[in-house]
């Protein structure tokens, strides 16, 4: 578990989504259940603390997910309001605002606060997590960022070129940009109904190629649907994006400079006849993203204790700000904003835009009508057919060198719900076109939604009809997954337990005085007996700042590593994880039949320091600050560490094993 003394990091998260324990162990102690329960009651389900073990993606993908379905609801909601009362509808969202500072000062109707307000803090989250990306996830290996550029550009101009061959000569012909965006959050949301068994490499496979067509088609707006542009106001309106950009390299963390500074260019390129959303997105995309290195917890550790001991405002100013410097800048936005943006301010755009009267002659006439034809065709197929034709094309010219994380099913299937387009589509289409034209657009954005759900519906369950290993191959595919692990396994020095040669390894991180590397212990145990073509490995990481007797009992397993002994040490000290003391120590070497004297020289000697030393070092270079911390055949687990998630992950690395070889 990580607990933090600052409000920034709620109690047993850890910012980097790492392992569960990096505070005193009477701080952990009292955030677990009852010792009644029992070790093996806790986890005989999901653990206490599943949630809580996360990674930011993985927080992206859930919030997204969600907020589909309050998306959903908002797009009815403004349906129906607009069938009763179309003038009432269009009354409330015209309603002028306008906000003065003396005789200056940004006046819009309500729609207008929503679409060019709001929406920038929308794309604000979108360039967040763009950052992530680049900065930790799938794209941090730049070799890796040509597909899914290739494949959202391909997405995108394929639904273009389709939108224009239908609107060829026509005043409809600008809205062209409508075609071509997908909306994460409502394609994340049909993707969790229709495909509920999914890997989650799936949805991040379609994350990382809708985030490309995300920040194309904030750039087109910005380019093509803008209004008359005025030179000075961009010019200051980019001016204070260079602010932004100084302060940040300054490393100040006050967020309410940020915040006036944001606010200042967005009011200058609003002026400037440039849509202002795009500030949000710089805004989003220059703030870095980076985990908790274990030399920032303990300084948050130290200064936490510093205020235990001497609870001063001076000193509690102290233990936040290091709280706030452990944690990037990017995952603290990102915990601020996405849920605002995800549950409030999409669908409130949603029921700002969505609203159109729907009769009998109207649809008729829409579904006749190049705009509509040309949004539905150009979604339905131009999309599944550019991002998986460019992907295809990609692997086939790189040789293979480059081919996507996912099977060719899994390509297909997330090709089809990528023709979700609706939050990026619907404001072009405000931006673009008005009168019938936009409730054509309307119509066809919403008709593309639902239709791309039912498809991407009937090609997972095609998938899920074909045989296992086929099954397996078409969703998992035979892309090489991103090592995570820098140090790799050596069976001449490393701790093994398990066949050798097995396919699956699985690699520990853990602590003895850890209160939740003794939660997983017992479904580490019943993860070998019921697996036996695991090899299973633990690696020291002592957390001496906060488990002062962990050190010693990590080199207690060295010294008996020198009798035979390492496993049988290994398994005692968690049976009796409430007595790691030097002398404790010694009982559980006599009780284990060891030479207590030849143990007593190498314990005092340290003979064990330089082994659980290379350990640390290789957790420093694999990014872990935490225990328990599992890798999965070089791939970090993320998650729970029950046995029914941790018997998931081996499933998946011996499927995976099983389709590439």
């Amino acid at each position: 578990m990580s607990e933090s003394p600052a409000s920034e990091a709620p109690p047993g998260e850890m910012p980097d989504g790492g392992g569960a324990c990096t505070v005193p162990a009477g701080e952990a102690l009292n955030s677990v259940e009852p010792s009644g329960a029992g070790v093996e009651g806790l986890l005989s389900g999901r653990t206490a603390w599943a949630r809580r073990m996360e990674t930011p993606l993985r927080t992206f993908l859930r919030t997204e997910t969600g907020s589909a379905l309050v998306l959903a609801g908002a797009t009815v909601a403004a349906l129906i309001w607009a069938n009763i009362s179309i003038s009432s509808y269009d009354k409330v969202w015209a309603t002028r605002l306008a906000v003065l500072v003396g005789s200056s000062g940004v006046s819009l109707d309500l729609r207008g606060f929503v679409n060019s307000g709001l929406m920038a803090f929308f794309f604000l989250v979108v360039g967040l997590e763009a950052r992530r990306e680049f900065d930790r996830g799938e794209l941090r290996v730049r070799s890796r960022l040509a597909l899914p550029v290739l494949a959202g550009l391909g997405g995108m101009i394929l639904p273009i070129g389709i939108y224009l061959i239908a609107n060829a000569g026509r005043p409809s012909e600008h809205g062209w940009g409508m075609a071509m965006s997908t909306d994460t959050a409502f394609a994340l949301g049909a993707l969790a109904l229709v495909g509920r068994r999914l890997p989650d490499r799936v949805r991040t496979y379609l994350l990382t190629f809708s985030v490309v067509d995300d920040l194309a088609g904030i750039a087109v707006i910005a380019v093509v649907y803008s209004g008359r542009i005025r030179v000075v106001p961009l010019v200051i309106g980019l001016g204070f994006l260079a602010v932004a950009v100084v302060i940040r390299a300054r490393r100040v963390r006050y967020g309410p400079a940020y915040l006036m500074v944001g606010i200042a260019a967005w009011v200058a390129f609003l002026k400037s006849g440039v849509d202002p959303i795009m500030v949000g997105l710089i805004l989003g995309l220059l703030t870095y993203a980076y985990g908790a290195t274990r030399a920032s917890l303990e300084q948050a550790s130290e200064a936490f204790r510093q205020f235990r001991e001497q609870p001063t405002a001076e000193l509690a100013a102290s233990a936040r700000g290091s709280v706030r410097t452990a944690i990037s800048p990017n995952d603290r936005l990102a915990q601020i904003f996405h849920p605002w943006s995800s549950y409030v301010i999409v669908p409130l755009f949603a029921l700002a835009n969505a609203g159109i009267v729907i009769n009998g002659s109207f649809l008729a006439r829409a579904y006749t009508s190049p705009v509509t034809l040309g949004i539905l065709i150009g979604y339905l197929v131009g999309k599944p057919l550019g991002t998986a034709g460019c992907a295809w094309l990609v692997t086939k010219f790189s040789h293979g060198r480059l081919r996507p994380p996912v099977g060719w099913g899994a390509v297909v299937g997330a090709g089809t719900v990528a023709g979700i387009g609706f939050t990026v589509s619907l404001l072009i289409a405000s931006l673009a076109l008005t009168g019938t034209e936009l409730a054509e657009a309307k119509l066809g954005i919403l008709s593309a939604a639902l239709a791309a759900s039912g498809l991407t519906w009937i090609i997972f369950r095609l998938v899920n009809q074909l045989p296992a290993r086929t099954r397996l191959r078409a969703l998992l595919g035979t892309a090489e997954v991103i090592t995570d692990l820098v140090v790799p396994v050596d069976p001449a020095r490393d701790h093994l337990r398990g066949p050798e040669k097995a396919p699956v390894t699985v690699v520990e991180y853990g602590d003895f005085e850890c209160p939740f590397c003794g939660q997983a212990e017992p479904a580490v145990r019943k993860l070998l007996r019921d697996f036996g073509d695991v090899r299973y490995v633990w690696r020291h990481l002592p957390l001496n700042d906060v488990h002062p007797e962990a050190q010693l009992a990590a080199e207690a397993t060295e010294a008996a590593a020198r009798q035979g002994a390492f496993w049988d040490m290994h398994d005692r000290l968690f049976d009796h994880q409430d007595a790691l003391s030097a002398r404790d120590l010694m009982g559980h070497a006599a009780a284990l039949g060891l030479d207590t004297e030849r143990f007593a020289a190498d314990l005092r000697k340290h003979v064990g320091m330089a082994h659980v030393s290379e350990d640390v070092e290789s957790a420093d270079l694999s990014g872990v600050s935490g225990t328990p911390t599992f890798f999965i055949n070089g791939k970090r687990h993320y998650g729970a560490y029950d046995i029914e998630n941790l018997s998931r992950a081996v499933k998946l690395a011996a499927a995976r094993t099983k389709i590439t070889n």
